[in-house]
């Protein structure tokens, strides 16, 4: 797709055109783009939208806004010429970014053999944010403008009322009470009792703090969030005018004891302060849990921090009809105004996102539960092998993280490799750990369980994967495009992957010797009878161990297959970075980016190496407990050992990659979409089979690179399927349906 490197006036670019192309046909055609406050298309600078158009003749490209136009004149004098010019257009990528770090990343993702990442790997800018992420991060002490009260009724606000809001005011009746009680705390019961009312409904009304130190702290630092109120100002700190500030009409503020002074600071601390600390602790807790209720957890965190630590004469609580407080300084502490932000999902911490920040403890959670809970006293079997299994979804986010930021900061040599060790790393712990635990156990069931995980795999990145963002990419945008090209390579290697890697399976298929371990007929007799009839089989397996087939055969073309596919993966590295890059055509706008010393990357080099080997040893921790506790479920009638490894084995560590996928589908990059499952399923062909066999045959755990009839079918069915699909280069929500329901 083409994007113009800087924009034009649109009066000037559509006012007239060069006088050797007027009487050329002008075949202008709409590029679709996207507009995200947060990121768009191939750009990460601001909000604005790109749009672009381009013409039969090959030599012009002018950037006007999207038309749809196309007069037909004597010019064009293939019929062709206009597809021709328009693959041309399409096959080029021009990617602006805030700094160069940033455009080695967007450049990456569209590298063969490099995992496609989303976020960011830099911090940007918070003055170039849109409003609605600057809200997500806002300390809630800013006093807004707002219509009245009726505003603040919203499904989030009652959703807070019937969550937190009366247990938790009820916590302050209590606690006011009992400061009552002590005669001494009465302050700090009168604090408790307007802060129980407070959080009843805190939406529009501000707590501020009272003291005479504000003016000398804007009288120092003129540039602090100080603000003078007035009817019409709605800045966070509420100050008088300057004339009154110099002689001032109301009284000052009384001379009180210094706070640490008091005996009623320490009774409040020994008695109300505990209790309430636990109750703003567990709403922290649940609110931020819940991601999208942080607004929740910002106001508890702030009033456990700050405000109960603060004398009870400087803290006032103003409604949305009341902001002045005569005669004292007043600064705002506290003023919430929605208790759930839907946009929370793009919250970040330390370039992190919320989700896998929230996720992370259960990989704690996993270890202790599974190392220390030997006899499962505590947690089943079935409870172990889910939390081994879910921590590995946030450590498969740290490992995509750790090398988007080491490949983003290298060459693309060293981004290359770093992709090829440890893209895999997470699949290749599970598959490794279970070979091994099935060889010690004497359990061939564990061998079926990974070669069921691969195909689930291959299936989910070529149908799962690519038909999910299809569909929701097509419920929001009525056609989007892709280089169809680009995606015939990806394509063109899965097949031929997919096809080394069953080539021993169909050779033992047609040569082999079909093995049951008993067949009964539909009279009940065994399989020596006589009887006429169809026979029923069990445990039907062809037999590779017959020392002829195998041996002289089988084995040697899984070697050869096991070392072709590696060659094959780093020729077309070769062929898409060096010898034939230009069907990608990836430029960086010039002037757009901002150099290497400008990026303030969240993960330095060591830090994301230091990362990457952290998660990998942790997630060996974690796929060693799932292979421990699997056994358990697998002997339960009613569960396959193939559908545990098509789904549950082979989707989960993929979940950050399906998220990435589908956030490219909504900004209008299906092409990145689609590269993220080919992607993953060309690693699985040409690295993780061959690794596992050269594994085996340094170990021998039992591997052995045959597959059954269902896996080879289903997997070469869906290779020609998604060909088929990708041959127009346009993808819609109706194409994109049949691919989940496929698999």
């Amino acid at each position: 797709m083409s994007l113009s490197s800087t924009q034009s006036s649109e009066t000037n670019s559509r006012r007239r055109k060069p006088a050797e192309h007027t009487q050329d046909s002008s075949c202008d055609q709409d590029l679709q783009t996207s507009d995200d406050h947060e990121e768009v298309h191939d750009r990460l600078q601001g909000s604005q939208q790109l749009n672009a158009k381009h013409a039969c003749s090959p030599t012009t490209l002018h950037a006007t806004r999207p038309s749809t136009k196309c007069t037909s004149a004597q010019a064009c004098a293939s019929p062709h010429a206009c597809d021709d010019s328009w693959e041309e257009i399409q096959s080029r990528r021009v990617i602006r970014a805030e700094n160069e770090v940033e455009a080695n990343k967007l450049v990456n993702n569209y590298r063969f053999g490099f995992r496609k990442w989303k976020s960011h790997v830099t911090e940007r800018p918070f003055e170039d944010r849109s409003a609605v992420v600057k809200e997500l991060y806002s300390e809630l002490n800013v006093v807004k403008p707002h219509s009245g009260p009726g505003q603040f009724i919203t499904c989030g606000n009652v959703a807070y009322v019937l969550l937190f809001s009366w247990w938790v005011s009820l916590a302050y009746f209590v606690i006011g009470t009992l400061m009552f009680v002590t005669i001494i705390g009465v302050p700090y019961g009168k604090l408790c009792w307007k802060l129980g009312c407070y959080f009843l409904w805190p939406f529009g009304n501000t707590i501020h703090k009272i003291g005479s130190t504000l003016r000398r702290c804007c009288e120092e630092a003129p540039d602090c969030d100080c603000g003078v109120e007035t009817g019409e100002d709605n800045s966070p700190v509420l100050l008088p005018s300057p004339a009154d500030a110099e002689t001032p009409e109301g009284p000052e503020p009384p001379l009180r004891t210094p706070y640490w002074r008091r005996l009623s600071t320490y009774v409040w601390l020994l008695l109300g302060y505990p209790p309430l600390a636990v109750v703003h602790s567990l709403v922290c807790f649940i609110s931020w849990i819940l991601v999208f209720t942080i607004p929740v957890c910002k106001m508890n965190a702030q009033t456990l921090g700050v405000i109960l630590l603060l004398p009870p004469e400087e803290v006032y609580i103003s409604t949305s009809s009341q902001r002045k407080h005569q005669g004292y300084e007043t600064r705002a502490l506290l003023c919430c105004y929605h208790a759930a932000n839907w946009y929370y999902y793009k919250y970040t911490v330390d370039g992190i996102n919320v989700f896998a920040v929230n996720l992370l403890p259960l990989v704690i959670v996993a270890l202790i539960v599974g190392y220390v809970d030997k006899e499962n006293q505590f947690a089943s079997s079935d409870v172990k092998f889910a939390i081994a299994i879910g921590s590995i979804i946030p450590l498969s986010y740290y490992i995509g993280m750790g090398i988007a930021s080491i490949s983003a900061q290298s060459n693309f040599a060293v981004g290359a490799v770093v992709n090829a060790t440890f893209g895999s790393i997470t699949e290749l712990t599970f598959y490794i750990t279970a070979l091994l635990r099935g060889h010690r156990e004497a359990n061939p069931c564990l061998q079926e369980v990974v070669k069921a995980a691969l195909t689930g795999t291959l299936l989910g990145c070529i149908l799962f994967i690519p038909g999910i963002c299809m569909i929701i990419g097509g419920l929001k945008h009525n056609e989007q495009q892709f280089n169809s090209r680009s995606a015939g390579v990806s394509s063109a290697l899965l097949f031929i992957s997919v096809g080394g890697v069953f080539a021993p399976t169909l050779f033992s298929k047609a040569y082999g010797n079909l093995v049951c371990d008993a067949c009964t007929n539909a009279t009940g007799g065994n399989g020596t009878s006589n009887d006429s009839g169809p026979f029923v089989c069990h445990n039907c397996h062809y037999d590779l161990k017959n020392g002829t087939l195998f041996h002289n055969h089988v084995e040697p073309l899984v070697y050869t297959v096991s070392a072709l596919l590696p060659a094959a993966y780093i020729i077309g590295l070769i062929f898409t970075l060096k010898t034939h890059s230009h069907i990608y055509d990836i430029h960086v706008g010039n002037g757009q980016t901002l150099g290497h010393q400008g990026a303030v990357v969240h993960w330095s080099r060591w830090r994301s190496l230091l990362i990457l080997i952290g998660a990998t040893v942790l997630t060996s921790a974690c796929a060693d407990l799932a292979t421990e506790h699997i056994q358990p479920i697998l002997n339960q009638p009613n569960v396959s050992q193939y559908f545990i490894g098509v789904t549950v084995l082979a989707m989960v560590p993929e979940i950050p990659e399906i998220v990435n996928g589908i956030q490219f589908a909504l900004q209008n990059n299906i092409s990145l979409s689609l590269e993220v499952g080919s992607c993953i399923a060309v690693q699985v062909c040409m690295l993780q089979i061959p690794i596992l066999v050269l594994f085996n045959a340094f170990c021998d755990v039992g591997f052995v690179l045959v597959f059954s009839d269902q896996h080879m079918w289903a997997s070469i069915f869906s290779v020609i399927l998604v060909n088929y699909i990708f041959m127009d280069g346009k993808s819609d929500y109706f194409q994109g349906c049949p691919l989940p329901l496929t698999q």
